[in-house]
């Protein structure tokens, strides 16, 4: 889904096993492809005059690139998958990127088994939506969106 940078651009990044939403434990994740949640948000931010740079990689050092890559972008969306349980050179790359960004969650982590309850990578985030299905990437576009025109607005 990327194109040509943009001054405006937000960053949607996802982890490990993302790449096969749709087929991948549809009673957990739905059927919702990636490429549906990317247009989704892309036209969610074309909206508000944003645009979309999107990856999705099953290696930690993958993301790592695309963070290092993507710095130029205003904020991002994360969903890090299970490394947001021990990626912890995927959490000190986010420490360093400079932008607001927002963790997703497709299910509910809390309600799941207990070894998915604690994030490396949470405490670094400006928020975390969890458990609202793929929906909850247009969420976190929409919050992250105000957030930066709330900072434009007041000159942050």
């Amino acid at each position: 889904m990327s194109t040509a940078p943009t001054p405006r651009d937000l960053l949607l990044l996802n982890g490990p096993n993302l790449g096969t939403l749709g087929t991948r434990e549809p009673g957990v994740y739905g059927t919702t492809t990636l490429a549906e949640v990317e247009k989704a948000v892309a036209l969610r931010l074309t909206r508000a005059g944003y645009g979309l740079r999107s990856e999705q990689h099953d290696g930690e050092g993958e993301l790592i690139r695309a963070l290092h890559k993507h710095r130029d972008t205003v904020a991002a969306i994360v969903n890090p998958g299970a490394l947001m349980i021990a990626g912890w050179s995927l959490r000190d790359a986010i420490a360093d990127y400079p932008a607001p960004w927002a963790e997703v969650h497709i299910s509910n982590v809390w309600a799941r088994e207990s070894f998915r309850h604690n994030s490396v990578v949470s405490p670094l985030a400006v928020g975390v939506i969890a458990g609202f299905g793929t929906h909850g990437y247009e969420l976190a576009a929409e919050a992250l969106v105000r957030r930066l025109e709330s900072a434009e607005g007041t000159g942050k």
